[in-house]
């Protein structure tokens, strides 16, 4: 595989693999176009058979950008050799089957479940250990990287326990059905395709590629896209492992936050307490305000933190991931950097509050509240239903994220409902209640929206 060395001297990968898909020749991105349509006709346009012929169809339709990224036939074919797609998978959209069960659990547990302290003490011990164990290694990549040891060791214990949490399934299985009959075709078809290229590259055995259900491989679960931005060779051994190396796995991570944006020295976020008044839809992540602005409005930092000036003056946006039934935080530039990670605030808060736990073994835990959770379809129908009445622009995705519980608090203010900005049964009967027509209320974009 070509490499290159960067300033600091060590390898990392060379020119970005991910070129083809998005330059390169009219006639190459013009064939790239007709064939990820083609694969969206394949992938959706009949029902899948017994034989998975039109599967096997599909898969050679991907054959000439798995060429245009240097795979060899003999590798294409060798890699794809009996392989079959996987339909139990999470997150498909098979013609007259019904949905997998749901899979991700930042959006399918409740938040008190996800953060059970139990967990985060046990992952919180182990990192202390490991943090010893590997501390030259870590003060070396945050000389580097400017990222800290326990921000690393944190991401390393919630993607993989620390690399005993055994992956279940074939990478290359999951990227192929993901990319056929996913309900975000056009961003597993390049992860597909360079997956390929890895096993024609010598970066990892195709015995090995075991993955997470969404194809996220290695100790700290990166996507083979992943892999070739931001892998780095830190231990010195000439290629890069993040699979069995613990100084790749970790820099590599440093790396993908840096190139992310991480600022060194500040923190993910913080805990605050809410004044008695708190108005939820100031829970709006396009609106930051300086930390100091927060606490002007009767925020307080908790667990007896204090910060200085230039801390004060940093913005963050309030987050509130149980809306008004449990904590709130201040989330700053470095939390959306976590976010890009793993979009869900459940595993930033998770990182977050674990790398505090390992850093100082003191750390209050935090109070959860109970607040129940809609399943996905029905996330996904409140999504479609505030964005009918103008009050969300968003994905829909069936994920209770900032913008959706955003969304929800302002339909809640405008129609006299509670305002708990938290998607509940009791939102849902609402909106199902009322026809397009028929809220009564004023559209998002003419709704009075709180102050700075």
């Amino acid at each position: 595989m070509r490499r290159r060395r960067d300033a600091d001297g060590a390898s990392v990968q060379g020119s970005d693999p991910l070129m083809p898909f998005v330059t390169g020749p009219p006639v190459m991105r013009f064939a790239t176009i007709l064939l990820c349509l083609a694969a969206l006709v394949f992938g959706t346009g009949s029902p899948v058979r017994a034989d998975d012929a039109d599967f096997r169809a599909w898969l050679e339709t991907v054959w000439p950008q798995a060429q245009a990224a240097g795979v060899t036939r003999a590798t294409f074919d060798r890699a794809l050799r009996g392989l079959e797609p996987d339909y139990a998978l999470p997150d498909l959209d098979v013609p007259g089957r019904p949905p997998a069960a749901e899979g991700q659990p930042e959006f399918v547990q409740s938040p008190a479940d996800y953060m059970r302290e139990s967990t985060l003490a046990r992952l919180a011990a182990q990192g202390r250990k490991l943090l010893a164990q590997h501390r030259q290694t870590l003060d070396a990549i945050e000389r580097r990287f400017g990222v800290a040891p326990a921000i690393l060791l944190a991401i390393w214990g919630r993607e993989t326990a620390f690399g005993e949490h055994r992956l279940q399934h074939d990478a290359l299985r999951v990227l192929a059905t993901q990319a056929y009959v996913g309900r975000r075709k056009e961003h597993f078809l390049p992860e597909f395709v360079l997956a390929l290229k890895m096993i024609e590259d010598g970066v990892v055995a195709r015995s090995e590629m075991r993955s997470s259900w969404a194809g996220a491989m290695g100790l700290t679960q990166f996507l083979p896209s992943d892999f070739y931005r931001h892998g780095v060779d830190f231990d010195g051994d000439g290629h890069v492992d993040i699979w069995r190396s613990v100084p790749d796995a970790l820099a590599s991570a440093a790396r993908q936050l840096i190139d992310k944006g991480w600022q060194p020295g500040r923190r993910w976020g913080y805990e605050v307490r809410a004044p008695a008044d708190l108005d939820c839809t100031l829970a709006d992540p396009d609106r930051p305000m300086p930390i100091a602005a927060w606490l002007a409005r009767g925020f307080s930092l908790m667990h007896g933190r204090s910060i200085g000036p230039a801390e004060r003056r940093e913005p963050a946006s309030l987050l509130l991931p149980e809306g008004t039934y449990g904590p709130a935080f201040l989330a700053p530039a470095n939390y959306f950097v976590l976010k890009a990670y793993n979009y869900a605030d459940l595993y930033v808060l998770f990182v977050g509050q674990l790398s505090d736990h390992i850093a100082d073994p003191q750390t209050p835990a935090t109070r959860w509240g109970k607040a129940p959770l809609l399943r996905t379809r029905e996330i996904e129908e409140l999504q479609q239903a505030l964005s009918a009445r103008g009050y969300y622009s968003d994905k829909i995705d069936g994920k209770a994220g900032m913008k959706t519980r955003l969304a929800l608090g302002l339909y809640q203010k405008a129609n006299g409902l509670k305002v708990d900005c938290w998607p509940t049964a009791a939102a849902l009967a609402h909106l199902r209640g009322l026809g397009a027509g028929e809220a009564g209320a004023t559209k998002k974009g003419q709704t009075q929206r709180p102050g700075p």
